[in-house]
């Protein structure tokens, strides 16, 4: 007699139906039922991490290239804890993500054993949608929503919880769920009672001005926004929680909403109305002593044309309809070479090095920080490439983020621009681009510290002592980065200067695999 099908069986069977082809790993005991049913069936490919938190960081960036999402396996609540910060990043970038986490038998829980955890308010806390599974016969049905809630749209996914008990996974009686069973839940279409109250606002003779998010970036949705902001006037910015966006020559060179408050208000200051597409009100990131936590004027009214969930390309289309603005090709103004500057790494004399060098296609993974202040004016003039931002300020995310996207866009080459500070939570990475051969160059923008805290601590209106720099600087010892990197399978080298620095993201372009480079600023 044929025996039955597991629970963990019919999970993996209705994964691979479900589109999911791809899982970031770090399992535990109490998931290896699991791990053995992605054993015996082929079909997804499972990339492991050494740390949680890289693993919830790389499905960030693998949906952000696919636009589907793909698995995780955690192990248990501290695991899921553990990958609790790139949850939150890919959840502001509306990343799907499926994560599944192993749990102990429900049969075992009351025992409370050690890794017994309130499972239930971790997921709660960071996830979209939430499931405990509770038999082995519900597992698959389980398994399509939270595809089907995770891969919510076009630059709308949801990061999908679903809890997986050992006894769940072993059980008999699994039923995989039915072809068709996971299809996304499609976008609603933006209100029409905000369509007219944005044109109206464009119509006003008011300065406007119309702030863009992920879904209203892409390279279908930059010609109607440039028809747009050339029939009424208005202004175009990026929201400062962009997960992806299009630059380089043929594209729309959009500033963001900067990220320092002062400056923020000083660049909406002009406008009484805000139209935003796709993302939230500008809003500072902090609150700080005398300051307003929206910076837009304080008299600006806010129209929302579409939001989360909502399809920006038909919002943009109906606007640019109504306005009788009409598409056309973007411009792909001539070559400027960019210069070859000489001499000590500087936050300019960096980015324009590193424009000049980004390849057509790329993709590069921006957690600069305080060193990238540089790139915005540069970032239009670069071949075309796309910029995924960390856009939930939980620092570690960028070399996790760039590991996935790796994953997903195999044949295109990953930079990522990594502050040293968030370097140190997740380097771990590395390890995966080592294993599975990822084209991926990592900058570490080394000036051993954290910097941006240095900045942060002048802005509460003092001048940081011997006790806070202690706490805010990398020194003594200072990392060496060049040593942990080949430790972890990768090979690198230390730069001092720009010239040095040019030779060595040349040498590493010019090579297949990993590589990286710690940049020393003066």
């Amino acid at each position: 007699m044929e025996k039955a099908q597991s629970g963990a069986e019919a999970l993996v069977r209705s994964l691979i139906s479900g589109g999911v082809t791809t899982c970031f790993a770090n399992p535990g005991t109490s998931e290896m039922h699991f791990v053995a049913a992605l054993d015996r069936i082929p079909g997804i490919r499972c990339i492991p991490g050494l740390q949680e938190n890289t693993v919830t960081g790389m499905a960030d960036g693998y949906f952000r290239v696919l636009g589907r999402p793909a698995a995780t396996l955690l192990h248990c609540g501290p695991g899921l804890a553990n990958g609790i910060a790139n949850l939150h990043n890919a959840r502001r970038a509306e990343s799907g993500v499926v994560n599944i986490t192993g749990d102990h038998a429900l049969a075992h829980v009351k025992y409370d054993s050690p890794l017994t955890s309130d499972i239930a308010a971790l997921a709660g806390a960071s996830s979209d949608w939430l499931r405990i599974s509770s038999s082995a016969d519900e597992i698959g049905a389980d398994a399509a929503h939270a595809i089907s809630q995770a891969g919510a749209g076009v630059g709308h996914g949801r990061v999908a919880t679903l809890v997986l008990p050992a006894d769940v996974s072993w059980g008999e009686g699994g039923r995989e769920a039915p072809a068709g069973a996971a299809a996304p839940q499609p976008l609603n279409p933006p209100d029409a009672g905000r369509i007219d109250s944005a044109v109206t606002a464009l119509r006003s003779g008011e300065p406007c001005v119309i702030v863009l998010g992920t879904a209203a970036l892409t390279v279908a949705s930059q010609p109607l926004a440039a028809a747009i902001s050339d029939a009424t006037g208005a202004p175009l910015k990026a929201s400062g929680m962009v997960a992806v966006q299009p630059r380089g020559r043929g594209r729309l060179d959009i500033a963001p909403v900067p990220y320092p408050v002062d400056l923020a208000l000083a660049a909406l200051e002009p406008f009484t109305r805000v139209i935003t597409i796709g993302c939230p009100m500008p809003t500072a990131f902090f609150l700080y002593p005398g300051k307003p936590s929206l910076v837009t004027r304080p008299d600006a009214s806010h129209i929302a044309l579409a939001g989360r969930d909502e399809d920006c390309q038909a919002g943009l289309e109906a606007l640019a309809a109504a306005r009788d603005a009409e598409p056309a090709p973007l411009p792909v103004p001539p070559v400027t070479p960019f210069a070859q500057p000489e001499g000590a790494i500087t936050a300019e004399g960096f980015a324009e090095t590193v424009c000049g060098l980004i390849p057509e296609n790329a993709i590069v993974v921006n957690e600069a920080l305080t060193l990238g202040t540089g790139f915005p004016a540069r970032a239009g003039r670069t071949a075309p490439c796309d910029w995924l931002h960390i856009t939930g300020g939980a620092i570690g995310g960028g070399i996790p983020v760039a590991t996935g996207a790796a994953v997903a866009a195999r044949g295109c080459r990953v930079i990522t621009l990594q502050a040293d500070g968030s370097a140190a939570y997740t380097m771990q990475a590395l390890w995966t681009q080592a294993r599975e051969g990822l084209d991926c160059l990592t900058l570490i923008l080394n000036n051993r510290s954290y910097a941006i805290l240095v900045g942060e601590y002048a802005k509460v209106g003092a001048e940081p002592g011997p006790t806070a720099m202690n706490m805010l600087s990398l020194d003594r010892p200072g990392i060496d980065w060049v040593g942990l990197a080949a430790s972890l399978g990768v090979a690198g080298e230390a730069v001092m200067t720009l010239g040095t620095l040019r030779g060595a993201m040349q040498g590493a372009l010019g090579r297949k695999g990993p590589y990286l480079i710690d940049v020393r600023f003066a």
